[in-house]
């Protein structure tokens, strides 16, 4: 199993990114709490990985944290829950917003995400109490996400759009929340931030 990598990141745009371990490139999927964290391309970067085998396809998933991949781990194994939803929870709650919805009971939170139900999101209460992975990392909570924009013909808008799409929100509803940030120096991963804070107010 690949369960590291360190190389140089050639492309991001989310939710994929392409990373150059000496000559092999690797297309990884990583939730966006990862991506705003990510350097510019060009720059070096290191993820803690997990890969999926299926018939089909090999899905390799990074994470800037070992405790993010440790709540993706736990996340994949409710009933219900695969890796593109296990993605979507971890770009729209933090592992401390999910570990709080949790043992506060807060269905509603998880509801407000897209493809999780109330069944979903009264089985994920239930099984991932004493499941959650240990989450003493002070310096994920007090690290302010520094953001970068990526060199792409696409404006940062469209970009934003295309990732949420592919985090499961239905196009109208991306673009809803896209077309409702201000501001047009902001980035990719700016835009997609800001826009999935919105939806859990």
């Amino acid at each position: 199993m690949i369960g590291f990598l360190r190389g140089r990141l050639l492309r991001k745009n989310p939710p994929q990114l392409l990373l150059d371990v000496q000559g092999v490139g690797y297309e990884v999927e990583a939730p966006m709490s990862t991506f705003y964290n990510l350097p510019m391309p060009g720059e070096n970067v290191e993820l803690f990985t997990h890969l999926i085998v299926r018939e089909d396809a090999h899905s390799l998933f990074g994470f800037g944290s070992e405790v993010e991949r440790s709540l993706f781990r736990a996340l994949i194994k409710v009933n219900g829950v695969g890796p593109k939803l296990a993605l979507t929870i971890l770009s729209g709650l933090t592992v401390d917003e999910f570990h709080h919805c949790v043992d506060g009971n807060d269905a509603k939170a998880l509801v407000r995400l897209p493809g999780v139900g109330q069944k979903t999101a009264e089985r994920l209460l239930i099984d991932m109490r004493g499941r959650l992975p240990d989450l003493h990392q002070a310096s994920m909570s007090a690290a302010s996400p520094q953001t970068q924009r990526a060199s792409s013909t696409a404006s940062p808008k469209q970009e934003a759009l295309s990732a949420l799409c592919a985090l499961g929100y239905k196009p109208q509803d991306a673009t809803r929340m896209v077309q409702a940030i201000a501001g047009d120096d902001l980035g990719c991963e700016d835009i997609i931030r800001l826009a999935l804070k919105g939806t859990l107010k």
